[in-house]
């Protein structure tokens, strides 16, 4: 059965400190979106509320004006502060991991590393609730700023050390990370559901970052390493 109908996005006054898109992004975002959409489709990606999500989410208000002609390429680009917004196609794979064997929405979800909130943004479309904690202030700052229009009731924005995870919201039916760390921590698993996943970048033991998925079954974890990635590191603490 195909999953329902996502909610678009509510309109709402633009935040006048908002980056403003140029004429070319701005107003023709819709079909440069679905042109992104169609290639990462071509990349494999096919769960449909990943899609819808995508097409639905205006990656533009998430990157600096100068940079927002390249907000629809399949590129990283720089946010500040040392971080970068993912690929879109990395985005997109991540969450199709999410959401594998999920025709409904997800529960409750944590992101680790809102950086400029983009990905909490698709995460709203495909959760019930997304709670998405941020280390530095600046880009929690930033997240909150530009995930202002869209008026997502069902996200809350957190300041905080995620590799502690946010316990008052476990358990989680899944946790997303955009940061990778010598291993998983044990706080995520420990706030992950039982049939909840996780998915997250981490050195593997042959040295290098790969996509990890962690389910977490009523008989123990199940730990899956998949394609290689270069993600920021993880760290601790908050700046």
């Amino acid at each position: 059965m195909a999953p329902p109908a996502l909610p678009q996005p509510k309109a709402a006054p633009r935040v006048p400190a908002h980056p403003v898109a140029p004429t070319g992004v701005g107003m023709e975002s819709q079909a440069v979106r679905a042109a992104m959409v169609r290639k990462i489709q071509g990349q494999g990606v096919t769960h449909t509320g990943v899609l819808a999500a995508l097409q639905a989410v205006e990656r533009h208000r998430f990157v600096d004006s100068a940079l927002v002609n390249q907000a629809y390429e399949d590129t990283s680009l720089p946010i500040g502060l040392g971080q970068t917004i993912s690929k879109p196609g990395v985005v997109a794979r991540m969450l199709e991991l999410l959401c594998q064997g999920r025709s409904e929405k997800m529960g409750r979800v944590l992101e680790i590393g809102t950086g400029c909130g983009y990905q909490a943004a698709l995460l709203s479309h495909l959760a019930r609730e997304v709670y998405s904690i941020e280390r530095l202030k600046g880009l929690h700052e930033k997240s909150r700023e530009n995930l202002r229009w869209f008026r997502l009731s069902n996200l809350h924005l957190l300041f905080g050390d995620g590799m502690l995870g946010y316990p008052k919201g476990a358990p989680y039916a899944a946790i997303i990370a955009a940061a990778g760390g010598n291993d998983i921590p044990q706080a995520w698993i420990d706030q992950l559901a039982v049939g909840g996943r996780l998915v997250a970048p981490a050195v593997t033991a042959a040295g290098r970052q790969n996509l990890v998925v962690v389910d977490k079954t009523a008989t123990g974890i199940v730990r899956t390493e998949l394609e290689a990635v270069l993600f920021v590191p993880l760290k601790s603490g908050v700046a």
